[in-house]
């Protein structure tokens, strides 16, 4: 039976995604007694390969950098729903989130870019999905994604 997170998810209109598989030596997440520590994850299109490529700044605009965290966010989603055994009802609250931003030197709305994947949380958690965070420039990414995000979760 699905249960209040995954109704609401399907009223977003929103298919979590199968969880990835690390491309190095580390796990998608770790339980560490009530919390959930999710490493980092980059934009995906439906077929897994890497979405939004290129620096904000450049190549992508600030729209298509928080569609991408937005993705970002979905995979998270993914994972603590697999730490959660499959019930996201067991979300307690979403603690904090990381996002990193490749971007041009002169770039300094990486703030907005993360409201891509900052905003899912609210929208699907509600008042448990607001949270700490930092969003910071870098020089690149994996697969040249433009962003990847990570976050914590506390669960019940």
């Amino acid at each position: 039976m699905a249960g209040r997170i995954e109704a609401r998810l399907k009223e977003l209109g929103i298919a979590l995604p199968a969880g990835s598989t690390p491309i190095a030596n580390y796990v998608s997440y770790v339980t560490m007694d009530n919390t959930v520590f999710v490493s980092g994850q980059i934009p995906r299109w439906p077929d897994g390969k890497p979405a939004y490529l290129g620096k904000l700044g450049g190549a992508i605009s600030v729209e298509d950098g928080k569609k991408a965290a937005r993705l970002c966010g979905i995979s998270l989603i993914g994972h603590a729903k697999a730490a959660c055994g499959g019930n996201l009802d067991r979300v307690k609250r979403v603690v904090k989130l990381g996002g990193f931003v490749s971007s041009t030197a002169d770039f300094v709305d990486h703030p907005s870019v993360v409201n891509g994947a900052s905003d899912l949380m609210v929208e699907v958690f509600g008042e448990a999905g607001r949270h700490a965070r930092f969003a910071v420039g870098v020089a690149d990414l994996p697969a040249n994604v433009c962003v990847e995000v990570d976050g914590i979760f506390e669960i019940a």
